[in-house]
């Protein structure tokens, strides 16, 4: 892992905050396969979440894109997020409250929350023992019945990335894919404009680190399925028309629990219970 940087108390991989403080995030999910990505989390959610009003602390929530809707659906929303520029974004919007925190050591109280989500943390956890500690910590601040849910890297979705972006068909590219997909660990080469160090997981992996951090009940879904591969054009043409938006949703809605295809999405959902006793 790349040397780190200390941020109130946060430590972080140099390599990781100088990625986002780019600012990339206020529009990475805007558009295509992000703007997918942000429909089906929040499709997938709403079907989850507890009926408002119900407090959820959203770590690793950046710019508060998912902050944003979760508070216009009632819900009372606290941010927390390692990246200064993140959490000063997120402060700002209606609703909404932001501070800085990491999600092996959050700044919440036990049993504080009624949803804990943990979308994007996961990413950048490259050490298994990290990424069960962030269960934990998000199982302490949940209430008992409590929903805690997860976005985590497909294994392979670097490798079917390189059938969208020509740059990743480069050969020079292929030893960090290889590497991804082998160990799950995706260390972009020096100088060139790849995502920062990130951990991808398998399908199923999530579900066992819920487990193990004492978690019940995991479920997996498919956030993006295999429609995330369509062009970025043809992503777009479909969320802007009603009919074609409906039919997409339906078609991710049959197939996003499926074992056999979890692994062709980008990103996967966990989600879990903290048990009553």
């Amino acid at each position: 892992m790349a040397r780190g940087r200390s941020v109130a108390d946060v430590t972080i991989p140099e390599d990781v905050l100088r990625y986002y403080e780019r600012g990339g995030e206020s529009e990475r999910l805007l558009t295509g396969g992000g703007a997918l990505e942000l429909v089906r989390t929040r499709d997938v959610l709403r079907r989850l979440l507890p009926a408002s009003p119900s407090r959820i602390a959203d770590v690793g929530g950046a710019f508060g894109v998912h902050a944003r809707w979760l508070a216009e659906d009632g819900h009372e929303v606290h941010v927390v997020d390692p990246v200064p520029l993140h959490v000063e974004h997120a402060a700002r919007l209606p609703g909404v409250t932001a501070g800085l925190g990491d999600a092996r050591r959050l700044p919440l109280a036990d049993a504080s929350h009624d949803v804990v989500l943990l979308l994007g943390p996961l990413y950048h956890l490259l050490d298994r023992a990290d990424r069960i500690t962030a269960w934990r910590e998000a199982a302490r601040v949940v209430r008992p019945g409590g929903l805690v849910a997860a976005a985590t890297i497909s294994r392979f979705a670097g490798l079917h990335d390189g059938l969208r972006r020509p740059g990743l068909a480069d050969p020079g590219a292929h030893d960090m894919i290889e590497r991804s997909v082998r160990t799950g660990e995706h260390v972009p080469r020096a100088g060139e404009p790849w995502f920062t160090e990130a951990y991808f997981h398998l399908p199923g992996e999530p579900v066992e680190e819920a487990r193990e951090a004492g978690l019940a009940a995991p479920a997996e879904f498919a956030v993006e399925g295999v429609a995330w591969m369509l062009p970025d054009a043809e992503i777009d043409a479909a969320l802007a028309d009603p009919v074609r938006r409906d039919h997409l949703l339906w078609t991710l809605r049959e197939t996003e629990r499926e074992p056999s295809l979890l692994g062709a999405s980008s990103h996967l959902l966990t989600a879990a219970t903290r048990p009553r006793s």
